[in-house]
């Protein structure tokens, strides 16, 4: 790769990287203005002004989105009657969890074993500063050959829809000839891989109550209709015997004909404890990228240490579905809601609450931006094809884009391999993975204008 002056430009330029990302890191910017103070978010969301107006872009513009939040927006102009191509990340970031259990602190960018740890390395400040090191690359070698729209939002992980919002009321503002996501990654660290599916989710919020208060458990309890036990049964409905999601009238039948993920390397990948059985039927891909996915992320109720011998009066759950390509997230919400309250036990009393939303999206890999890609990668990774992946996760603003955008072609590509474990502690990104992507990207732009 280094015979390529491209691939040298952005080596040389790797240390001014990793310490922009250092101070992108810093930032607390989870967007959860519960838990972390919106200042944080706001100091990010400047740094990101600042450093767009650096590299040269106008119409630099922070845009208050209607969930409460900031998105930054630039626009680099290329030559006259110039393809353009829409580049994404976001700076927000998930909560850092159980701080003592990282090795390092979270907010703070830290070399060790050859990878850079902290909230947000991989997802999605990685993401921006790749962008950046892109067209650093292409401004060292003749410039860049195309229109450049950058959009980087503040609210992705809260799933709260602001920048999608934002994006229907101005649709002029993001169009694209090609937009090329940044949040994504590679299946394993240095296999290049463009993610072709997405699945959608929904995020509700579920309390039941049965009695007006807790009562003590010697004197009422094995007549006294629990809330917290009526809960874990709606819970434990959501899913078979073999761990697969059960909605009722949800399909969770499809298959996935892309890349295969063997067992064992997903194992490794996930961290499967001996002996433990993977959840589900069907194939690794199948289970990941083509069918639903129900998960628990929370459940409000007493703590082991301090509990009181009591029946429980209320109890709250927080509940995900992932949603596969070729379902409606909207229809896929009523379904679950209709599956709790069917799956209630005891006629105790249920709210449902609806707090987040994103539709699945599949691409056209056939298209000529994927070809464009294609070729930049083989540079990029020598002696290494451009693979197909799926995603598991969700990024709703790509189906906004493809309907407010029908035309145009969304790659996305990103340093979330398996070994970042991003969302999880000690989130890490391989400046290996920063160089060759942006590599990649750089040559993309190259191949995509010509």
């Amino acid at each position: 790769m280094s015979s390529n002056p491209v691939a040298e430009t952005v080596a040389s330029l790797l240390p001014r990287a990793k310490a922009e990302l250092t101070e992108l890191v810093a930032f607390k910017s989870v967007a959860d203005f519960a838990q972390f103070p919106r200042s944080e978010s706001e100091a990010a969301a400047r740094w990101i002004v600042d450093a767009l107006t650096a590299e040269g872009f106008v119409d630099v513009a922070l845009l208050d989105t209607p969930d409460g939040t900031q998105s930054v927006y630039g626009y680099l102009p290329g030559p006259q009657g110039a393809k353009t191509v829409l580049l994404y990340a976001h700076y927000d970031v998930q909560p850092p969890l159980d701080e003592t259990a990282w090795a390092t602190p979270p907010f703070e960018l830290t070399e060790r074993d050859g990878r850079w740890y902290g909230r947000g390395t991989a997802d999605c400040k990685g993401g921006l500063i790749m962008h950046l090191l892109a067209l650093r690359a292409l401004k060292a070698n003749g410039g860049v050959p195309v229109n450049v729209k950058v959009i980087v939002e503040g609210s992705e992980e809260q799933g709260t829809g602001g920048l999608e919002r934002y994006a229907e009321q101005h649709p002029e503002l993001l169009t694209a000839d090609t937009i090329v996501i940044g949040d994504a990654g590679n299946f394993r660290v240095g296999l290049p891989t463009v993610t072709t599916i997405l699945r959608g989710m929904t995020l509700v919020r579920v309390q039941i109550d049965t009695l007006e208060g807790n009562l003590h458990s010697g004197q009422f309890g094995g007549a006294a209709p629990d809330a917290l036990a009526a809960l874990i049964r709606v819970m434990d409905s959501l899913r078979a015997a073999d761990g697969s999601t059960t909605v009722d009238g949800l399909d969770a039948s499809a298959t996935w004909d892309g890349l295969e993920y063997t067992e064992e390397q997903f194992r490794s990948d996930a961290r499967v404890l001996d002996g433990v059985e993977l959840t589900g039927g069907g194939s690794v891909a199948d289970r990941l990228w083509a069918r639903p996915a129900v998960t628990v992320l929370g459940i409000d109720c007493p703590p082991v240490v301090g509990a009181t011998p009591s029946v429980h009066s209320s109890a709250r759950a927080l509940i995900s579905l992932r949603v596969p390509p070729g379902v409606d997230a909207t229809e896929a919400t009523k379904l679950l809601e209709a599956h709790i309250e069917a799956h209630t036990p005891w006629g105790a009393r249920l709210s449902i609450e609806q707090v987040g939303q994103g539709q699945p999206f599949r691409a056209d890999p056939t298209s000529p931006a994927y070809q464009a890609m294609a070729d930049a990668m083989a540079v990029a990774y020598p002696g290494e094809t451009m693979q197909y992946a799926g995603q598991g996760g969700s990024i709703p603003l790509c189906n906004t884009l493809a309907g407010l955008y029908p035309r145009a072609e969304i790659l996305l590509i990103g340093l979330s391999e398996p070994e970042a474990q991003i969302h999880a502690v000690n989130e890490s990104v391989s400046p290996e993975e920063l160089e060759r992507l942006s590599v990649a990207e750089a040559l993309f732009l190259r191949n995509y204008a010509g």
